[in-house]
């Protein structure tokens, strides 16, 4: 078994540099429906058997040209949804990035896991609904299970797959960061989950 950890295509958010991590407000770009259907046509040839996507509408629809290509109907989960940054949703000013990063420092570098934006999720709230997920599918496959595909979104990605990849770390996750439709493949090992490829480049 193997699991594909994509990340959606371009979306109008990423345009405006928008917060939108909440409700359906913002879907593909012309550009990021035809990554979608590139990725599509890039995991033609794998045993893709479970397919499950973020609820944010540009996740969802990255996930139905997936659908449509493979063949597997997708599932909407919410484990893989974007992390919800509270009172800096709607807005793309230069100082709520600032807060945004401020954030996330306090998580990857000092480890400070409650931090949070009023009214966002924590890192631990992103781990209690992230993790558990990822350890069910690894543990308890579902039935008939082969190549799984995750679609989700960069952030969560981030903060979340160096505690579950045992080859990944954090710096090496805010070094190489997942593209648009870009996918790190891993697969169960005795040591656990590895990853196998992240993005094109080869872990050590």
């Amino acid at each position: 078994m193997k699991l594909y950890f994509a990340r959606h295509g371009e979306s109008e958010a990423n345009l405006l540099h928008e917060f939108s991590n909440r409700g359906r407000k913002h879907g593909l770009t012309g550009k990021g429906r035809r990554q979608a259907e590139a990725l599509a046509r890039r995991l033609a040839g794998t045993a893709i058997s479970h397919l499950y996507t973020s609820p944010l509408l540009r996740a969802e629809q990255t996930a139905a040209h997936l659908s449509e290509q493979c063949g597997v109907p997708y599932t909407v989960t919410d484990a893989l949804r974007e992390y919800d940054c509270g009172v800096l949703e709607g807005r793309s000013d230069e100082e709520s990035w600032v807060l945004y990063n401020k954030v996330l420092t306090d998580w990857i570098y000092h480890r400070d896991w409650k931090s949070r934006i009023e009214g966002g999720e924590s890192f631990l709230d992103i781990k209690a609904r992230f993790v558990p997920f990822i350890e069910r599918l690894v543990q308890t496959p579902p039935p008939g299970a082969c190549d799984i595909v995750l679609v989700g979104h960069g952030g969560t990605y981030r903060c979340m797959l160096p505690l579950i990849l045992t080859n990944i770390d954090f710096d090496f996750a805010l070094s190489h960061p997942i593209d648009h439709t870009a996918y790190v493949l891993a697969e169960p090992r005795a040591g656990g989950l590895y990853c196998v490829d992240w993005c094109g480049a080869a872990p050590s």
